[in-house]
């Protein structure tokens, strides 16, 4: 059975790019979601995503550009919901 993975990313207008706000497996991950819902926070689900951020972004670094693609559809995707 595969473990869950949650991420958050948060992008700030003027920064470089969008930052990993937090990142973890299991109960982690559990917390982030329940804090996400909570906070109203939309969630977009992307297993192949949170998995790279999970091995290769620490919490507080900016998202690699080999991301910004996908990070920028769920972005986008994100904005147009909440309008």
């Amino acid at each position: 059975m595969k473990r869950k993975l949650a991420s958050a990313i948060g992008y700030t207008q003027g920064d470089i790019a969008p930052v990993l706000l937090a990142s973890g497996r299991g109960r982690e991950a559990d917390q982030i979601i329940a804090i996400a819902k909570k906070e109203g926070i939309t969630i977009v689900e992307d297993g192949a995503l949170a998995a790279l951020l999970d091995t290769s972004v620490m919490p507080g670094d900016f998202i690699p550009p080999w991301c910004w693609e996908t990070v920028a559809k769920i972005l986008s995707f994100v904005v147009k919901l909440e309008k």
